[in-house]
């Protein structure tokens, strides 16, 4: 109860509290879109955001916390047809990059093929190359 609170409060001021916190929310949004292809494996794919969320913020253990609940929420979000859908995400990464190319830096496609693993059905791993492609064709785009 008392954790679940302290969620939310965060999650309200988190734009205050949480250091470059548009780069965060950018690497979330583009977890969200190579992870959440079906409902399958969850337990493998929170372990593999786990060590995604670690590696990516090695010496900041609340950075990477913040970085998987941003991830989480964008998916219960998706869930609960609560204003996104996986256009609107695409739309959004797309937008964010062309006003901001540097966060083209922070798409790592190496990472973000470590969810792979976690995929069982063919037809979701013919998606989650095609974002992989997506992604890798951005980069290439709005590369300095």
């Amino acid at each position: 109860m008392i954790e679940e609170l302290k969620k939310q409060i965060i999650k309200i001021f988190r734009e205050f509290l949480v250091y470059h916190n548009n780069s965060l929310e950018f690497r979330a949004k583009i977890i969200t879109l190579v992870i959440h292809v079906d409902n399958q494996n969850e337990d493998c794919k929170k372990r593999v955001l786990q060590a995604v969320a670690k590696a990516t913020y090695p010496n900041d253990f609340n950075r990477a916390s913040f970085l998987i609940d941003n991830v989480d929420e964008y998916i219960d979000k998706i869930m609960t047809n609560n204003g996104l859908d996986y256009q609107h995400l695409i739309m959004r990464i797309e937008k964010q990059i062309k006003h901001n190319p540097k966060l083209i830096d922070k798409i790592d496609i190496p990472i973000l093929k470590l969810f792979k693993q976690c995929i069982e059905d063919e037809d979701n791993l013919i998606y989650h190359d095609r974002v992989i492609r997506f992604l890798e064709n951005i980069k290439e785009e709005y590369k300095r």
